[in-house]
């Protein structure tokens, strides 16, 4: 990569080395990595887990990054000094090196990016099972990631929902929208060769393992009676239990794809049945961005800019999700209409033009002194 006319450093710690193809938030990221690079920072990038392939080197330096081994506590320790921002991705990373970046980065603009706000998608899932345990936990992981939220500099959201969340928690905080960021690809065939459902997510993601359970269970037989030959194929990383758990008729699991074109072309649905979340939801930004129809539940709509009948279908009980899905599935005026304003949604809310002037926002040709360490 030519690093000639970079004359800023950021540093970024993620979790694990992004790889586009495995979650939404790899994609988001990879297009930020990109954006700034562009727009001139040096970039080194360290993966918190130390998991780094020849692949992941590769990919990164694609993306303008350097890929840097090794803990990033030392390497904060080395370098810290040499750093204009760092940017801190996920809560698990920024608890565990928000010490670190403020002791031996001195200098540099601090970033949270939290991807989604871990506390409030902890909360919904304590809620919906109610779960005493679970409550619990999301209340410590509140007063962790507020906590970090008031040391940082600026704090990255991905939906105005969890902007207005923020402001009111923390309203001395400076919080920016940063949301998805996605390719417009357009349509690449019409309503009459399609067939079939499309759910993409692994899980990993708690939210995703319990929709495909709960649509398996609870929608797709409805589906069926309707819809005998109707499939619904499965898009992620799935562990080998939950595979054997999801043996029902009418669903196909088919692991991580490395090329989604085929099903993009071929599945006339997507669906997005959270029954709890936070941020903003990859799978449906994807669909979208392919002029494929979505049907969500309201969580997994929220911070979509969606409105139920214009440019998704959003219903959350199992009868109203499958007359949804039938109404888009059979009616082809309703499928091209909605198909029509999926890819608009995309092209005015996600797309990388509109990262770009976010970006040019938060990260500033001149970046700005950082308040005190709290």
């Amino acid at each position: 990569m030519d690093d000639s006319g970079c004359t800023r450093r950021l540093l970024v710690i993620d979790s694990a080395a992004p790889d586009p193809m495995r979650d939404s938030g790899s994609m988001r990221l990879a297009h930020v990595l990109s954006l700034l690079h562009a727009a001139g920072w040096r970039i080194d990038f360290i993966a918190a887990d130390g998991f780094v392939r020849p692949d992941d080197v590769k990919r990164l330096a694609r993306m303008g990054a350097h890929c840097q081994t090794g803990s990033p506590a030392e390497w904060l320790a080395r370098r810290g000094d040499t750093v204009d921002a760092v940017m801190l991705n996920r809560l698990p990373v920024a608890s565990q090196f928000i010490d670190a970046t403020r002791r031996h980065a001195p200098k540099a603009m601090v970033v949270f990016d939290t991807v989604d706000l871990h506390y409030v998608r902890e909360e919904r899932a304590a809620a919906l099972t109610d779960n005493p345990r679970l409550r619990r936990h999301a209340m410590r992981s509140r007063r962790k990631e507020l906590g970090i939220i008031a040391r940082c500099d600026t704090t990255l959201v991905v939906s105005q929902e969890e902007m207005t969340v923020l402001a009111n928690e923390l309203p001395k905080a400076r919080i920016e929208l940063l949301s998805n960021i996605h390719d417009v690809h357009g349509r690449l065939q019409g309503f009459v060769p399609r067939r079939d459902l499309l759910f993409i997510g692994g899980f990993g993601h708690p939210p995703n393992a319990d929709a495909v359970r709960w649509f398996a269970e609870s929608i797709l037989p409805l589906l069926r009676t309707e819809e005998p030959a109707m499939i619904l194929h499965v898009v992620g990383d799935i562990d080998k239990a939950s595979r054997n758990a999801l043996k029902h008729d009418g669903l196909q699991i088919h692991g991580r794809v490395h090329d989604l074109e085929p099903l993009m072309r071929s599945c006339r649905v997507s669906i997005a049945p959270l029954r709890f979340g936070a941020g903003v939801k990859g799978k449906i930004n994807l669909a979208m961005s392919y002029g494929i129809p979505v049907v969500a539940t309201t969580v997994a709509a929220e911070g979509m800019h969606l409105e139920s009948g214009t440019s998704a279908m959003i219903a959350d009980e199992p009868r109203a999700f499958a007359q949804a899905v039938l109404e888009l599935y059979r009616n082809e005026a309703l499928w091209l209409r909605i198909s029509d304003a999926a890819i608009e949604n995309v092209r005015d809310h996600f797309s990388v033009e509109h990262a770009r002037m976010a970006l040019q926002r938060i990260f500033p040709t001149q970046t700005p002194t950082h308040r005190p360490a709290a």
